[in-house]
């Protein structure tokens, strides 16, 4: 744990540079966010949840250990072992943190995969980290169910909400796979378990992160990903625990962000966290939510924060929040000034981090100042830099990429899953190299700049341009496409695609909203492209590779 006095009375530099990992032999994220309280104080709430079927209520650490360890059993009991994969399909309820603990506990590997998600990238992310059990919202079955011969190791589904797929589907229609209510596996279940030794470098999580060519790639994690998140989640919550702290985000827990930024690091500090079970966000509710609950520390994405600034006096609502976290896209300055207005004495941090190497950078106005516009300096136990195209580093004001020092870091990804060759070409000499573009000035703030490739960042949603064109040529109305981010004043970005229709298809507004309704429901709604463009012919070069780069330098030029 960082304490203040660790910092108080000398240069935040040399105080940062001090700090110094402690990593046990053995270490289980399950034990660490759940048992180690359990234990002592079972009636102490760790979830305090709202269903999107009205349900509302508070689950303690006692409530979540039972549950974690029927789980267990169960997953057990359908032959999960050591280093299986396990996918949870589900939003923000008490059994998607369940089903985390448990899978850790056991042992195995969770894949945390968001229920937006349409039939195609569920089959992909499935079927490449060959998950055997998923635990699944009701509405995810039909998905499931119609691309299950595409999934031959996946052997059985944990079906949680049952009722809204309409009834779990007949033996006939899924082969061999077999589909299981919640609540019956638990109730066969015994609540004793006694939870697998694991290292900090266990496998524990695989999360799917797109990139700019091919399909998505599993960003493999092990247990230590939690003792790396959380000096870093103290900081920018100006030094938890202090008392009395409540902790919610509307951020998806199936995302590093919603998971890792709060999560499991506000269980590990004792709670309690909020779990709204919603896809949408909607300023005014999450407001009323916030007071409510009496939220102390929120993680809210720029875009929320723009979504929020169209509410009149947030005062009026009587919250009581104590710090504000937001990332996964630039703050705007502007955000701040109506923070200043609006919130004053409510600091909002910024903080910077990927899915292979998260929350390194951000801001903690205790003890630095919060510069308008920068990613903050680098937290305690992070070596940064910014790197020329050779590798080497760069000095104050010059542009470059922002780059990790992989050594020792207990953040930083363990390799792409069962995929060596993407794993090397993300390393130069030892430094994991982001793809993000920024400066560092004099007193070492970062500031970014952009992408080094072509990944759309639209409201704190990576989107690989790969995977949209992959669901448009899908569309028998298209033959070519081409996906870029184009600026968008509430989402960072927006996805636009250029698309070259086949014979005998006209460019018409009903095309192109079935083209973007197409991609939604195959892919995900976050992905789907909010603008699109016929073209005759799209721009390639020599070897027949869409240059993305032309179509976006034509947009800005408009």
């Amino acid at each position: 744990m960082i304490h203040l006095r660790d910092f108080e009375n000398r240069p935040y530099a040399e105080s940062s540079a001090a700090f110094r990992w402690q990593v046990p032999s053995r270490y289980n994220i399950g034990i660490d966010v759940c048992d180690r309280w359990a234990v002592p104080h079972p009636d102490r709430p760790a979830i305090m949840f709202e269903t999107e079927d009205g349900v509302a209520g508070r689950c303690t650490y006692g409530a979540l250990r039972d549950i974690s360890n029927r789980l267990a059993n169960a997953l057990l009991a359908q032959g999960v072992g050591r280093g299986d994969r396990v996918a949870v399909i589900l939003h923000q309820r008490v059994e998607t943190a369940a089903a985390h603990i448990a899978i850790y506990k056991l042992g195995a590997v969770a894949v945390p995969l968001t229920r937006m998600f349409g039939p195609d990238a569920l089959a992909h992310r499935l079927a490449n980290s060959r998950c055997v059990v998923a635990i699944a919202d009701g509405m995810v079955v039909p998905r499931l169910v119609e691309v299950g011969d595409r999934l031959p190791d996946l052997q059985a589904v944990i079906v949680v909400v049952p009722e809204r797929a309409g009834g779990l589907p007949p033996r006939s229609e899924t082969g061999l796979r077999r589909y299981l209510e919640w609540d019956d596996v638990l109730n066969r279940a015994s609540p004793a378990f006694a939870p697998r030794a694991t290292s900090p470098d266990d496998p524990a999580l695989i999360i799917y992160t797109s990139g700019t060519t091919g399909p998505p790639k599993g960003a493999l994690h092990g247990h230590r990903i939690l003792l790396g998140h959380v000096p870093s989640f103290q900081l920018y919550f100006d030094f938890v625990p202090q008392g009395g702290e409540v902790y919610w985000t509307p951020a998806d827990w199936a995302w590093i962000g919603g998971s890792y930024d709060l999560l499991f690091p506000a269980l590990r500090y004792g709670g309690p966290v909020v779990a709204l079970e919603t896809a949408k966000f909607d300023p005014q509710r999450a407001w009323h939510l916030m007071a409510r609950h009496g939220v102390t520390h929120t993680f809210l994405p720029p875009t929320a924060l723009k979504m929020a600034m169209q509410l009149a006096h947030p005062s009026q609502f009587g919250l009581r929040l104590r710090a504000i976290m937001s990332g996964g896209e630039p703050v705007n300055p502007v955000i701040l000034e109506w923070r200043d207005r609006e919130l004053p004495g409510v600091p909002v941090h910024e903080i910077y981090g990927q899915t292979e190497a998260n929350l390194v950078c951000g801001n903690c106005s205790r003890l630095f100042p919060v510069r308008p516009g920068s990613l903050g300096q680098a937290f305690p136990g992070h070596t940064v830099a910014v790197l020329d195209a050779d590798g080497q580093p760069v000095g104050p004001g010059v542009l470059g990429e922002i780059a990790v020092r992989g050594d020792g870091d207990p953040v930083v990804f363990l390799e792409y899953w069962e995929n060596p060759d993407d794993t090397r070409a993300k390393y130069h000499g030892g430094w994991l190299r982001t793809g993000d573009m920024a400066h560092r000035d004099v007193d070492g703030y970062f500031y970014f700049e952009g992408r080094t490739d072509d990944v759309i960042n639209s409201a704190g949603y990576r989107i690989g341009p790969a995977e949209v064109e992959s669901a448009l040529l899908t569309y028998p109305a298209v033959a070519e496409a081409a996906a870029v981010g184009v600026p968008d004043a509430l989402r960072g970005q927006i996805v636009k695609v250029f698309v070259k229709l086949r014979a005998g298809y006209s460019p018409s507004p009903q095309l192109a909203a079935q083209i973007q309704e197409h991609v939604k429901t195959r892919l995900a709604a976050y992905a789907y492209p909010r603008s699109v463009e016929f073209l005759s012919e799209l721009p390639m070069t020599t070897t027949g590779k869409i240059r993305r780069s032309e179509l976006r330098a034509r947009e800005a030029a408009r």
